[in-house]
């Protein structure tokens, strides 16, 4: 399992927040000078990205990839306080190299991943979901918001499945 979760690591997120960002802020002939700050967002969206990835393994006992999927229902860690913590992180790390790169093709390509995202988990994720964990899903669903973060104010305020 430990294979399967590092290729599906490399493989998703691999690609779309690395590979292709990287390619495209290469290539992009709007590029502006190097702000190394995108250096510092890139790492707060990456170590989310870890933090999730590891959560799908350990709690959920499966991967980030749809072709092996966690087998139980992931709530635990990030996805206490958001339903797509993972998507968020890349969305951030995304948004690291636009402003690492100065790079308006890359911001455009943050906002298409967005919609993509958002679409997928609206046709896709959730009906599965819901199929595979049933009222597990419904309940945490209609408890954790699916894109903002929502913190509890206090430890009995928080969800725990």
């Amino acid at each position: 399992m430990v294979f399967k979760a590092l290729t599906s690591f490399l493989v998703l997120p691999g690609v779309v927040a690395f590979l292709l960002p990287c390619m495209l802020s290469l290539t992009d002939p709007w590029r502006g000078e190097v702000n190394v700050s995108g250096l510092f967002v890139m790492a707060g969206g990456l170590f989310i990205l870890l933090v999730c990835v590891r959560d799908f393994y350990v709690a959920g006992k499966g991967t980030l990839a749809p072709w092996s999927p966690p087998r139980q229902l992931v709530s635990v860690g990030l996805y206490r306080f958001c339903r797509n913590p993972m998507y968020v992180g890349v969305l951030i790390l995304i948004g690291g190299w636009a402003l690492f790169a100065a790079s308006p093709v890359l911001a455009c390509y943050v906002l298409i991943v967005t919609v993509a995202f958002h679409w997928w988990v609206i046709l896709y994720e959730e009906p599965r979901l819901s199929q595979l964990f049933d009222a597990a899903w419904e309940s945490y669903a209609a408890s954790v918001p699916r894109w903002v973060p929502r913190f509890p104010l206090s430890r009995t305020d928080s969800h725990s499945p």
